[in-house]
C-alpha cells in the first residue's frame, strides 16, 4: 500500500515538475518528488540510498536549483506570446531517443532475473558494513575528483552570479 502512495505520489510531483509555469513551483515539486523516490528506497530496504536522495538531491542540488532561480529572477512563462519551432531533424532526434529509452527498458525487465548482484558484502573484516567500506573507498581514493567537483560547482556558482548581476 505504501508502496503505491508513494509511487503515486512521485508521479503527481513529477508531472506537476512539467505543469507549472513558475519556476519556484516547480524547484519545490522536484523536491517533492525527491521525497516520495527516497520513501520508496526505504520501502526496498535501502536506507543508504534513501538517506543520500534526500542530503544530496533534495538537500544540496535543489537548494543549488532554488538559488539559480532566485537569483535570476525568472518570470512566470507566458505561453500565449512563445511559438517554439522545432526543426525536423531535433524530432527524429528525439523520437530515436525515445525508442533507444523504451528498447533498454525492455531489455532491462526481460533479463531482470538473470542478472547476478554484483555487490556484497563478503570479503569485508567482521563489524566492517558495505557503506563504511564504501566511504572509505570514495574519500580515500577519489578525494580529489570531490574535491575537483567542488571547484567545479564553485566556479558555475560564481559564473551565474556575474552573469545576473545588474549594472548599476
Amino acid at each position: 500500500m505504501l508502496f503505491y502512495l508513494f509511487g503515486a505520489a512521485a508521479v503527481a510531483a513529477s508531472l506537476m515538475v512539467i505543469g507549472q509555469r513558475n519556476p519556484m513551483y516547480s524547484v519545490l515539486f522536484l523536491i517533492a518528488s525527491f521525497a516520495a523516490l527516497a520513501g520508496l528506497y526505504v520501502l526496498l530496504d535501502a536506507p543508504f540510498v534513501a538517506v543520500i536522495q534526500i542530503i544530496i538531491y533534495a538537500g544540496a542540488i535543489m537548494v543549488l536549483f532554488l538559488f539559480v532561480v532566485m537569483l535570476l529572477n525568472a518570470p512566470q512563462e507566458d505561453i500565449s506570446r512563445v511559438r517554439v519551432m522545432v526543426a525536423p531533424s531535433t524530432r527524429r532526434i528525439g523520437a530515436l531517443l525515445v525508442v533507444v529509452l523504451l528498447a533498454e527498458l525492455a531489455w532491462a525487465l526481460a533479463t531482470a532475473g538473470e542478472r547476478e548482484v554484483w555487490v556484497s558484502a563478503e570479503g569485508l573484516p567482521e563489524g566492517e558494513s558495505s557503506v563504511r567500506a564504501l566511504g572509505l573507498t570514495l574519500f580515500r581514493d577519489y578525494a580529489f575528483a570531490f574535491e575537483v567537483t567542488s571547484v567545479l560547482i564553485l566556479v558555475a556558482m560564481l559564473g551565474a552570479v556575474v552573469l545576473a548581476k545588474r549594472e548599476l
